[in-house]
């Protein structure tokens, strides 16, 4: 029996292979003078990995790319690309394709000659140049456009000429640092389709910086966060999504709603006027004991009869607010309201709320996390 095609059907996908099998970090720390920018940490890249490393300005995740590009030198540690030590070699020597947050296109050159840049530095022929800069600029649909210079482009263009830029050279590794944060809301979106796309089209891998933890869930195979030059948690979206292992990490999944109460038990904790039975998130508790409760705004809604944490029904009451700020978002309205304490709560709803109301909210246990300490927000 022969494999292959059946009769009028297109031959499988074949996805390129990556150019490395393992990246490593051993240790990798970087320090200016007596402040430790990046606290030693290790991470091992398998080849076609998307991992971002997400946190806010200043955790680190910058210098961590540039000491993998070799823009900064190691204070300790080392890189090892498929066994093979890196951080002595300089930049050029490395092999990575960057793309920056602002692109660093050159002006007087076409899309073309942008392109083919890293090529001809390479002294390659001129014929493997063409075909290589155009299977390229058909990988990121900007064929039409090769002769046009950067300045006749909008900017989800000249986003998608610096990745050409980057990946014509097919480097083992492509680093991206905040490349989308230019851009309004609705090419950041139509251009993270195309970065994933590009990624998995050419067989790349690619470590990628953020702070939007919307951007970093919807590309990354695997999350790095990091806080004050150190890891946080590594994980898979969904693990990171589903499982923070601290207040912080929840801050950046989504968890907008972040109290600071006194443990009554294992599983629920109260103050402030707010009660809450929720799920251990970060390790066992105790009875007195601070904790942090970490609550999305989708999972806190308006209580009532019917509804968990309303009259009658089992759930976990978190307490009463009075509506402040109501937002039309389509089907739902996003509402901030104040506590008698001046808590802020962040909740979704379907139900008519208008500035001055009077509201009881309520989340399901499963929904609330409770971690021991009372902080950690970023």
């Amino acid at each position: 029996m022969t494999t292959g095609s059946l009769p009028g059907t297109a031959p499988p996908v074949r996805r390129p292979r990556s150019q490395l099998r393992e990246l490593e970090l051993r240790g990798v720390s970087r320090a200016y003078g007596a402040h430790l920018a990046l606290k030693p940490f290790d991470l091992t890249v398998r080849g076609g990995e998307f991992v971002a490393l997400l946190g806010p300005s200043g955790c680190g995740k910058t210098t961590a790319l540039n000491c993998l590009a070799g823009l900064l030198p190691l204070t300790g540690g080392e890189i090892r690309l498929d066994g093979r030590r890196v951080d002595t070699l300089p930049p050029e020597k490395r092999g990575f394709g960057m793309v920056f947050q602002n692109y660093a296109l050159f002006p007087h050159l076409t899309v073309r000659a942008n392109v083919a840049f890293g090529l001809k530095m390479r002294r390659l022929g001129k014929a493997e140049i063409r075909d290589r800069v155009d299977a390229v600029l058909r990988l990121v649909r900007l064929t039409e456009h090769a002769a046009k210079h950067p300045g006749q482009l909008s900017g989800g263009q000249q986003q998608r000429v610096a990745i050409a830029r980057a990946i014509v050279v097919q480097p083992p590794l492509v680093l991206m640092d905040e490349p989308l944060s230019n851009l309004d809301a609705a090419l950041r979106l139509e251009m993270r389709s195309e970065i994933r796309r590009i990624h998995q089209e050419f067989g790349l891998t690619t470590i990628y910086v953020t702070h939007d933890q919307e951007e970093a869930l919807s590309l990354a195979d695997r999350l790095v966060v990091l806080r004050d030059g150190a890891v946080s948690q590594v994980g898979t979206p969904a693990e990171l999504y589903e499982h923070p292992v601290s207040p912080y990490v929840a801050a950046f999944m989504g968890y907008r709603n972040l109290l600071g109460l006194t443990a009554t038990s294992g599983d629920t904790a109260a103050g402030r006027g707010l009660s809450v039975a929720g799920t251990p998130g970060g390790g066992p508790v105790a009875a007195g004991q601070p904790v942090t409760v970490a609550i999305r705004p989708e999972d806190l809604h308006v209580a009532g009869d019917g509804e968990p944490g309303g009259a009658g029904v089992g759930g976990a009451v978190v307490g009463e607010a009075v509506a402040e700020v109501v937002e039309y978002h389509g089907r739902t309205l996003h509402v901030e309201a104040v506590t008698a304490e001046g808590d802020r709560l962040h909740l979704r709803t379907s139900r008519p709320v208008h500035p001055g109301d009077a509201l009881r909210v309520a989340a399901a246990p499963e929904r609330a996390l409770i971690f021991p300490g009372d902080g950690g927000a970023p």
